[in-house]
């Protein structure tokens, strides 16, 4: 079911004593192309520069509450590794995060820097998530804080479509970077309860990564043999039956944006709008330059993360220059 009124409040009341609103911002070099005025909800301001603290926070303080909790584990690309790491050191527990061998070099050094054990295991994520759930099943006191499933999580992202309608009372279409789906099933439900007026909620999956939108599409959980993609937040290849019929209820449409459009769209916002992203965070965007893109009114567009490597920054910044 769309998560409940009732918790996205508690989770409002309890992370603004830990959290700032995050800035929603006109993108005027944006906007043309997609014939409407478009705005970039920046969640790169908060702690460990992306919105996954939110989640992560919530969820753990929740957990704390009702069970002694020794240390939280998680299996993460990077962005919800750090945040746990974050939340952990913020309220008092070890953390254990499982990533994948070779990880973005940026979130692991965030990880590190917070203090939290990393292991690294597997080519991806699925690899790591099942060596983390044997480890916390085998020891006691141990939370497993996963953010494709956990019941409570979704709350915490939730807290960004109470955001974004009230600083945009009269938003028409927001586009949501989509990987495990606990960001826009929270967003979309908050926006659900709280808007006056029917608002679209558009996933955004990479080509290349397109779990999701093949289960949307068809309306059961698809898998798919690998997820390839630079965008490693969006990189997810199992999805949870439960979280399909979830979106299906609750997003209007998924999109898909190339590896090359993801790199256009952290060039673009990094050089017209002085934002950093990496190519998850960029991926809205992607979809907004598209040449096919026709949309009216005031749409907004996530800026989920900025923790982009080197390697791929450069990337995008010889686009610019023709290379």
């Amino acid at each position: 079911m769309p998560v409940p009124l009732s918790a996205i409040r508690r989770a409002q009341e309890f992370l603004k004593q830990h959290l700032p609103q995050t800035r929603l911002v006109v993108a005027p070099s944006v906007s043309p192309r997609s014939g409407g005025n478009v705005y970039l909800k920046l969640e790169t301001d908060l702690p460990t520069g992306s919105f996954k603290p939110r989640g992560a926070l919530y969820a753990l303080s929740v957990n704390l509450a009702r069970r002694k909790v020794r240390e939280v584990v998680a299996s993460s690309t990077g962005n919800h590794g750090a945040a746990v790491a974050y939340a952990a050191k913020l309220l008092g527990v070890r953390a254990t995060i499982f990533l994948p061998e070779n990880p973005n070099p940026v979130k692991r050094g965030k990880i590190a820097a917070l203090g939290a054990k990393i292991v690294e295991h597997g080519a991806d994520l699925m690899e790591g998530f099942g060596l983390a759930s044997a480890y916390a099943k085998a020891q006691r006191d141990v939370f497993f804080l996963n953010d494709a499933t956990d019941p409570d999580l979704p709350a915490g992202p939730a807290t960004i479509g109470c955001e974004i309608v009230d600083q945009l009372p009269e938003v028409d279409a927001i586009y949501v970077p989509m990987g495990d789906t606990a960001l826009i099933r929270g967003v979309a439900s908050a926006v659900r309860h709280l808007a006056n007026k029917k608002v679209r909620i558009i996933g955004v999956q990479a080509e290349r990564a397109p779990a999701y939108y093949l289960s949307w599409k068809r309306g059961e959980a698809v898998s798919t043999e690998t997820c390839d993609t630079i965008a490693d937040g969006l990189a997810t290849r199992t999805p949870d039956a439960e979280n399909v019929r979830e979106i299906r209820e609750l997003v209007d449409d998924v999109r898909l944006v190339s590896e090359q459009e993801m790199l256009g769209a952290i060039r673009h916002l990094l050089f017209e709008e002085h934002v950093a992203a990496e190519p998850s965070g960029a991926a809205a965007t992607a979809v907004l330059l598209q040449a096919n893109t026709d949309m009216r009114g005031n749409t907004v567009a996530l800026v989920t993360g900025a923790n982009v490597t080197p390697e791929v920054l450069r990337r995008a910044v010889n686009l610019l220059r023709g290379g």
